[in-house]
């Protein structure tokens, strides 16, 4: 049984979510509160839960502050519900640096409309932070580049593709800022809500020392670039006259995704001769699995992200059970495998 606790200054939204998450097997709500302070008062009586779903602007105390507290005592799963996230705030990217599993949208109005239809995928939310290995460091990275100085390179030989999900902005992180300069062209699917990608792409800008944009149609994939999918919408790559582009399409989405990771890498898939190496990391369900396998029967290298270091070993594990996977790798031993794939 999942125990669940809901933070948040709204009452509507936490009678919301309790009567979204009202009789569904596996998962019970053990307390709520309209905000850190006041929770504290509770956990007195209920102890502790498995998983938080928490707000970030609250009275008393904001969830960013909590959320810190929280990991540095005793790391607990967080699910951020904010309204934030449609804008895709620096408090909502903090949430995720600082150790939250994933962020889901909380609607401004129908809210009880839009918890029913979202009752799936919140429910998956949930599993996936029950399960999540909590990867927390009290050292988020602060240091800044100058932008002026970082420039992307030639169009790209070669191309790397990267796609991730629950977990994934903290892993991603952690590859980005330890990249060599000059490394070949980089194309990123993460699960992102729609407009989240470009703050999150702005954000990795100030701490890399590659160019770091959100895709966008007819984008040239370059080297030290790095291009990350636009929440909302498939990414798919192309190429014309040895030069590769993103091309952004808008149809339904697959594996529960848009974007997809399966889109991004059976574009890739499709592309007579190119050079590509695809690596596959953290993220809850089978997304990215037979694209990556497609690749891999194409004699390109497959990498998965290693259980060890997975926030949630789920989609590594599914693409390694079907055979997708060429090598389970660290996220060390991927930073190392994309240096080694560097010019200069």
């Amino acid at each position: 049984m999942i125990k669940v606790f809901i933070i948040d200054d709204s009452m509507m939204v936490r009678n919301a979510i309790i009567k979204m998450l009202k009789g569904v097997e596996g998962i019970k709500i053990i307390g709520e509160a309209p905000n850190p302070i006041d929770a504290f008062d509770v956990f007195r009586k209920v102890g502790l839960p498995d998983v938080f779903i928490l707000d970030i602007e609250m009275p008393k105390m904001d969830g960013l502050t909590f959320l810190k507290q929280i990991k540095e005592q005793k790391p607990i799963p967080v699910i951020i519900c904010s309204t934030l996230v449609r804008e895709g705030s620096t408090e909502a990217i903090d949430a995720l640096r600082y150790g939250a599993v994933d962020i889901v949208l909380k609607p401004k109005i129908n809210v009880r409309e839009y918890f029913e239809e979202e009752k799936e995928n919140f429910i998956n939310s949930i599993k996936a932070a029950a399960i999540s290995s909590i990867h927390y460091s009290p050292n988020v990275l602060t240091k800044e580049t100058t932008q002026e100085n970082v420039k992307e390179g030639k169009p790209s030989k070669q191309i790397i593709a990267i796609g991730s999900s629950t977990g994934g902005v903290q892993v991603l992180e952690e590859i980005v800022t330890n990249l060599k300069p000059n490394h070949p062209g980089i194309v990123i699917t993460q699960h992102m809500p729609e407009g989240f990608t470009n703050s999150f792409a702005k954000r990795l800008n100030t701490i890399t020392n590659s160019f770091i944009v959100e895709a966008k149609d007819g984008e040239v994939i370059c080297d030290n670039k790095i291009i990350i999918a636009r929440g909302g919408v498939h990414m798919e790559v192309t190429e014309s006259d040895g030069v590769y582009k993103t091309i952004l399409k808008d149809f339904p989405k697959v594996n529960q995704h848009k974007p997809s990771v399966n889109v991004l890498f059976n574009s890739i898939a499709r592309i007579k001769g190119i050079d590509a190496t695809a690596f596959i990391l953290t993220g809850m369900g089978d997304d990215g699995a037979t694209g990556l396998k497609k690749l891999k029967e194409l004699e390109l290298n497959t990498y998965g992200q290693n259980k060890q270091t997975c926030i949630v070993y789920g989609m590594p594990n599914v693409a390694n059970q079907i055979g997708a996977v060429k090598e389970e790798l660290s996220t060390f031993s991927i930073i190392k495998k994309i240096n080694e794939l560097t010019q200069g």
